[in-house]
């Protein structure tokens, strides 16, 4: 396989907070030391409950969050450290598409000139002069060009997405950090979004880390999904080993709260997980997830397990006690909540 676009190694996010009355300094770990690669062209689903950490990493890849300990590798260069000069020019080929269509577009510029910023902030005069590219930009992502003059009131919440895809087409990047970018959409304009991610990606031969906690979009979109929970990644691999096999039991739970329209009337089995998740600020010790798995024994509490490949399976997967090689979502038994 190919040099890595994209490394990430012991990549860490703690932010400092005051706790209660008497104000004593506490950490929050949000993030908690992930290890991935994205290559070129290829899609990383990146999946979890709310709070798990997803968003505070998709910003740490593109530098809009400054990591506390880690590296990000990019194109075989340690950005991590990288300050905003250096970061510039390496903007052009690294972008983000933000969660919420609404507060990501500045109300008082039109749509040109929204498009056209990172042009004008990167010194670039493309062929035929700027508007020409933007509104290019704009029929590319299925926008009439003649709306150049518009603003983002103008517009409803799916095309409001698709000026923020345009946005960050513009330096023709050659890795998106795609941050929950349907979340926020009406379930009938989430499928063209998609659809026009898809059909940018194979035209452009971008690459995604795709940030979602919706399972069948991800299984849609992406090729690896990595899985997160409670700032780290308990279980990563192909979509087919994730989504047909699962080896943690919290990739299990996730997946058989999904609803199956294929088994309209008939009784499925479900995952009912106790308790809550656990607080950031003071996670449990060994694995984190233990405190909600059927599976937990003394080791868990002990020792934290690595993400590792088990047993001849090319996933690799946080846990002590992971399910056999072969063993299919489809049978597992039902926890009692």
């Amino acid at each position: 396989m190919s040099e890595a676009l994209l490394k990430v190694r012991g990549l860490t996010k703690h932010f400092a907070v005051r706790q209660g009355a008497t104000g004593a300094k506490a950490s929050v770990r949000a993030v908690d030391g992930l290890d991935f690669d994205v290559h070129a062209g290829e899609t990383l689903g990146l999946v979890g409950e709310s709070g798990c950490g997803k968003t505070t990493t998709g910003r740490m890849l593109v530098r809009l969050l400054e990591p506390t300990a880690g590296s990000i590798e990019f194109q075989g260069r340690d950005i991590t450290t990288l300050g905003r000069r250096a970061m510039r020019p390496l903007r052009q080929d690294l972008q983000i598409i933000f969660q919420d269509p609404y507060s990501s577009l500045n109300p008082r510029h039109t749509v040109g000139k929204i498009v056209a910023m990172p042009l004008e902030v990167n010194g670039i005069k493309p062929a035929g002069g700027v508007k020409a590219r933007v509104q290019e930009l704009l029929e590319l992502v299925g926008l009439n060009p003649e709306h150049y003059n518009r603003f983002p009131h103008e517009f409803s919440g799916g095309q409001r997405q698709r000026i923020g895809i345009a946005r960050a087409l513009a330096l023709r990047p050659k890795l998106i950090v795609a941050d929950e970018p349907v979340s926020a959409l009406d379930v009938s304009i989430q499928a063209q979004v998609v659809n026009l991610l898809r059909e940018l990606q194979r035209e452009l031969d971008l690459a995604f880390v795709f940030i979602a906690h919706d399972l069948a979009i991800v299984r849609h979109f992406s090729r690896r999904v990595a899985v997160m929970y409670l700032g780290k990644v308990v279980e990563i691999g192909d979509r087919a080993d994730i989504y047909e096999r699962p080896r943690h039991p919290y990739t299990k739970a996730l997946l058989s709260a999904v609803p199956d329209v294929t088994a309209f009337g008939e009784q499925r089995q479900r995952i009912r997980l106790t308790g809550d998740v656990p607080t950031p600020l003071n996670p449990p010790s060994g694995c984190r997830f233990r405190t909600r798995c059927w599976k937990a024994q003394d080791v868990c509490a002990a020792e934290e397990p690595p993400l590792i490949a088990r047993e001849g399976s090319a996933q690799q997967v946080a846990c002590h006690f992971p399910e056999a090689v072969g063993v299919t979502s489809e049978h597992v038994s039902e926890v009692a909540a």
